[in-house]
């Protein structure tokens, strides 16, 4: 039976999912496009009236260009689309512009290229639940002034959908995304029509005169005017943030996953681009007016509007089309409102994605790796959820402000990826032989140069034309936390370093330094079975006098050393536990769906290790269970016998080090202390202070397998299972 937590966690979560059910866990593209594409979509809410809110200060004559800018919005998102289509194309296994640039530059721009895409995933997740709030007190006035806290509530409510795993989140929340799409398509053939019939209304902001700001009382003249405009285009180009999404989520969709995820990126380009051009046209027919301070830059009669609240872009058109207070305006707020809150669902896909990406290359903390009861990556869900909030809190959840900080990242990342993409094609077309298929990969990186040119030019403007706005925030974030995650790459390399074996033999140095990164830290798993997959002589003879009944030792001791990697810990712990001179030995290793066993067993072999290797099976990521219910059963046989099991551990030098590694492997020990009759043994690796391959060779037949210290913590660990108050016989 669960315990209190325990209970608490699976009413909010939901039962546990075996990780054999990954493989169905895929998404089709009719859940793929609202799963990835929300974020893109839902900036039809902000993009538009960003674009407007600049312009205005200029005045009225700044709207007459605003449908220039959106075209050049467009033609921008038709440039990002095509060149994202060569990304999922050459790397199908994920990682988007990061993979490419890892690949194909170099680590610390990859890191670069990480750390902007995490900002932006955050910044995605504070600007759209930020939108939905405003837009949820236009419908629900008491909320107004409280649209902070309505956005903090939004940020628990979706990562607690997401933590409930991604099938269940994407089937949830695909329904009001197709809404969104369907109700702004109604409001652009509604408005077509009555402009056509010349029955089209005004919007209630449409009498309103804008008050220029004094810079620019003469319109858009002179080079300040220029910058208003590229400043403009800046803002509006928040409608491509989230594209780079479908490039991070391959491998969530279903196969073929190259081929889908290319046509829900061309979906996406295409819908998001009518969806602009739609409503500035519809917001240049109907009069709106849109400024970030209504109470000092929109007037009536030269006087200011006491008590005017401002709607947004897309509820002034609503209330233009049909009537204020009408069906059709509550629905399309509404479902405005909640697609803003879906689009942090993007982020919540792709953030989790990403971290796991950074952090299986050492990039980031391992602790993202793993997948929680649900399959989802629990712990970047959280980590997002947290940085998030955090902006809402501390710009007040305003979207004018958080505008400033956005999108700064997803360029960067764009610049650089379109960069590695070409350097890609080049190798490629060196490698090539074929005529036909040389000619293919010039052209395509001939797309890819043009797409870096481009990119690299509207990154430019928005870092000129929003750095003293706040673009500078993004930047000095991104800096801090490439140098946050340059440490945590040099840590792990260190730590490999100290940890790996030294080649021994034959095959010794096959992906020695893998064996110890993967095994600096035990993977996870829930006991259903166990499998056997090598066996060999137990080293060293039995202890001596076991027919003595006048002793109080007991009958027999079983030994166990954890197997978490093939790495130098671990042949200490085997050397120590082969000094113990046990009844039994065997290594015992637990296997989930994602390990390589196979490999483990064949260098295992290879290594000359004799003993046993026994792998328990574990379908649910969670090595406590496997490995006690496997003691419990040695236990049974004998009510006299002892079961001394070695965890290797391996020691940080600084505490700020400690969190960037699991610890399973202590968890696991203070379970098991508190079983009948066993014994908990750990075997120490001091990072920094154990070096020498003779600490850490395994134990061979015919050789002294253990050092003096290993002698004396053995002799420890027969002491301690003398005076663990067992029967004698």
């Amino acid at each position: 039976m669960p315990g209190p937590s325990g209970a608490l966690k699976r009413l909010v979560l939901g039962r546990a999912f075996a990780t054999d059910r990954l493989s169905r866990e895929r998404l089709p593209k009719r859940l793929a496009l609202p799963t990835f594409s929300s974020d893109a979509l839902s900036s039809v809410a902000y993009a538009p009236d960003q674009i407007l809110l600049t312009l205005a200060l200029a005045g009225v004559t700044g709207y007459v260009i605003s449908w220039w800018v959106a075209v050049a919005v467009v033609l921008l998102m038709a440039v990002v689309v095509l060149t994202g289509l060569n990304t999922v194309r050459e790397y199908p296994g994920g990682g988007g512009d990061y993979e490419v640039v890892r690949r194909n530059l170099h680590r610390g721009a990859g890191r670069l290229v990480g750390s902007a895409l995490l900002v932006d995933y955050a910044l995605t997740v504070a600007v759209s639940v930020a939108q939905a709030a405003n837009y949820s007190s236009g419908i629900l006035r008491v909320l107004h002034h409280h649209e902070m806290w309505v956005a903090l509530g939004l940020i628990a409510l979706i990562a607690l959908v997401n933590l409930r795993g991604v099938r269940q989140s994407s089937a949830l929340l695909a329904i009001p995304v197709y809404l969104f799409i369907a109700a702004i398509g109604v409001l652009i053939v509604l408005g077509a029509v009555q402009s056509l019939t010349g029955g089209l209304g005004r919007a209630p902001s449409a009498d309103l005169e804008l008050v220029a700001d004094p810079g620019f009382s003469h319109g858009l003249t002179a080079f300040g005017g220029a910058l208003l405009v590229l400043r403009a285009f800046s803002s509006g180009s928040a409608a491509l943030t989230g594209v780079e999404a479908i490039g991070n989520g391959v491998p969530s969709f279903r196969p073929p996953k190259a081929r889908n995820a290319g046509l829900v990126l061309i979906a996406l380009g295409a819908i998001s681009s009518v969806m602009v051009l739609g409503i500035i046209a519809l917001a240049a027919r109907t009069g709106v007016k849109y400024v970030e301070d209504p109470a000092h830059e929109l007037t009536r009669g030269g006087a200011p509007v006491p008590g005017y609240q401002q709607l947004p872009v897309i509820g002034q058109i609503a209330e233009a089309l049909s009537a204020p207070g009408s069906a059709l305006f509550y629905a399309v707020t509404a479902v405005t409102g909640v697609v803003l809150f879906i689009a942090a669902n993007t982020a919540f896909n792709g953030f989790p994605n990403l971290a796991s990406v950074l952090a299986a290359a050492g990039s980031f903390p391992k602790q993202m790796r793993v997948r929680g009861d649900r399959l989802a990556y629990s712990n970047g869900i959280i980590l997002l959820a947290a940085a998030s909030a955090l902006l809402v809190w501390w710009t007040g959840a305003r979207v004018s402000v958080l505008i400033q900080m956005y999108i700064v990242g997803v360029f960067l990342s764009f610049s650089l990826g379109q960069l590695g993409m070409v350097r890609h094609f080049t190798r490629a077309i060196r490698l090539e032989i074929r005529g036909g298929m040389r000619r293919t990969l010039r052209l395509r990186r001939v797309v890819n140069v043009i797409g870096f040119v481009v990119v690299a030019t509207v990154l430019l403007i928005v870092v000129t034309t929003k750095f003293m706005h706040g673009a500078w925030a993004a930047l000095v974030i991104i800096a801090l936390l490439w140098g946050l995650m340059t440490l945590i790459e040099r840590h792990y390399a260190s730590v490999r370093a100290q940890l790996t074996i030294p080649a021994t033999g034959e095959g010794a140095d096959e992906a020695a330094g893998a064996d110890a990164a993967a095994g600096a830290d035990v993977g996870p798993g829930t006991a259903l079975g166990e499998r056997e997959l090598g066996s060999a002589p137990v080293l060293g003879p039995h202890l001596p006098g076991a027919g003595d009944e006048g002793t109080a030792r007991p009958s027999r001791s079983h030994g166990i050393v954890l197997v978490s990697g093939l790495d130098r810990p671990t042949m200490r712990a085997l050397s120590v536990a082969s000094a113990a001179r046990h009844t039994t030995l065997e290594a015992v290793a637990v296997h989930d769906e994602e390990a390589d066993t196979r490999a483990a067993v064949e260098r295992w072999h290879r290594l000359g290790a004799q003993v046993p290797l026994r792998v328990l099976y574990s379908p649910y990521r969670d090595i406590s269970s496997p490995v006690l219910a496997h003691v419990r059963s040695l236990l049974s046989r004998n009510p006299r016998d002892v079961v001394i099991v070695y965890l290797p551990l391996f020691l940080v030098g600084h505490w700020w080090l400690s969190p960037l590694h699991n610890h399973s492997v202590r968890r696991l020990g203070d379970r098991l202390a508190h079983l009948p009759r066993v014994v908990v043994a750990s075997v120490p690796w001091q990072l920094g202070r154990d070096a020498g391959p003779a600490r850490g060779a395994p134990p061979r037949a015919g050789s002294t397998p253990a050092t003096t210290e290993d002698h004396r913590s053995a002799r420890r660990a027969r002491e301690h299972a003398r005076s663990s108050g067992l029967p004698e016989r």
